[in-house]
């Protein structure tokens, strides 16, 4: 396809209530989107790196340089024939997959409006409907977390995720399973244990969780062998995974027993659906997980999840349990039964709000024209 613009733009959305991990408290999203304007067409993508460097390497302003500088004048060289071209015209740039799945996944969404499909149809989707879950960050007291716990499931979600760190794990599992005993709940530690934690670790498996996420090291998969040893609860990986060669490694070794699937973690659709497709093979069951999307990293979630391997509820929730107004219409709903219907309408599904976007905006970059880049 001809690409005609690369347009990026930074949007500052506030988030509902503050949302606290391991690492620390986030209030506001400073949000990279790229717009792709291709014969008449626009696709769009979203780059879900953080504001600091703490989930991952990346971050909002580095995203910013390698899309301005690196990335986007590659991608307007090299008129892809489709979003799976683009990881090979990427490769020269190693690392920043936020940054390379915020351009992919744009062409994939133009991709889908050219051939009159949606994006899940596209992407291999099977499912009419995804299952929600949510991920409950760190409350200031547990009567405060209950509460919180109470409005979701009347909400209808069919999972609980709760972030957890050390002096924020088992009295919190206690009082939530004492109150909801049948709920599917799991806990989310983004690498806030270490080994010599194993013994604390292993006393999770007393609350029927469905899983322990990334309680180790953030690029391990050695240790997390030796605790998924000691515990009859799976362990997820999340930040460990960063394509299907760590997919691939971590099942071999018997780190995990499920995996988390995030688009800007393994650098777009091509490489989601690679991970999806071997974690499917040798049995193990995925989910997509969030990173504070707006509405349009949302919608891309959401046709990912219909892959048949999706097994287990997401954190793809509605759009008010984190924003106000999100830059998308409709806004991104659950129904009472924790499920999201998938329109089916070419591309992602969910129109961009323009003028929203445009009042949100406080920075901006236009790729216009070829711009020369070294040899390949």
């Amino acid at each position: 396809m001809k690409i005609d613009e690369i347009g990026l733009r930074e949007v500052q959305m506030p988030l509902v209530r503050p949302f606290e991990t391991s690492f620390g408290v986030t209030r506001n999203r400073r949000i990279l989107l790229v717009e792709i304007h291709s014969e008449g067409l626009v696709g769009w993508g979203e780059c879900t790196a953080g504001e600091h460097p703490y989930f991952s390497a990346e971050s909002t302003d580095t995203a910013w340089y390698v899309l301005v500088n690196e990335l986007g004048p590659r991608l307007a060289e090299a008129e892809p024939a489709h979003g799976g071209d683009c990881p090979k015209i990427f490769s020269i740039v190693r690392g920043h997959p936020m940054a390379k799945a915020a351009l992919e996944n744009a062409i994939w969404d133009l991709e889908a409006q050219r051939e009159g499909v949606s994006l899940s149809q596209l992407l291999g989707g099977v499912k009419e409907t995804i299952a929600c879950g949510v991920s409950i960050g760190i409350q200031p007291s547990i009567p405060a977390l209950l509460e919180v716990i109470e409005r979701e499931l009347a909400a209808g979600y069919q999972r609980i995720k709760l972030k957890c760190k050390p002096g924020w794990d088992t009295e919190v599992f206690e009082k939530v399973r004492a109150r909801w005993p049948k709920i599917l709940l799991s806990c989310d530690a983004n690498s806030a244990y270490r080994l010599k934690d194993a013994d604390h670790i292993a006393g999770f498996d007393k609350y029927d969780l469905l899983m322990i996420e990334q309680p180790l090291w953030y690029d391990d998969f050695y240790y997390h062998s030796i605790l998924q040893k000691r515990l009859e609860t799976p362990l997820c990986l999340d930040e460990s995974i960063q394509n299907r060669r760590d997919a691939l490694a971590a099942i071999e070794m018997e780190s995990c027993r499920i995996l988390n699937i995030k688009l800007g973690r393994v650098g777009g659709f091509s490489e989601a659906i690679a991970v999806h497709n071997v974690a499917q093979e040798r049995g193990i069951p995925v989910w997509c997980g969030g990173m504070l999307e707006s509405g349009i990293g949302r919608a891309h979630n959401i046709a990912l999840s219909t892959l048949e391997n999706f097994t287990l509820p997401g954190d793809v929730s509605a759009s008010a349990r984190y924003w106000a107004e999100d830059i998308v219409e409709p806004e991104i709903t659950v129904s009472s039964k924790g499920e999201i219907a998938i329109a089916d309408v070419p591309g992602r599904g969910y129109a961009v709000r323009t003028d929203l976007v445009e009042k949100l905006t406080v920075r901006t970059e236009s790729m216009r024209v070829s711009v020369p880049v070294a040899a390949r």
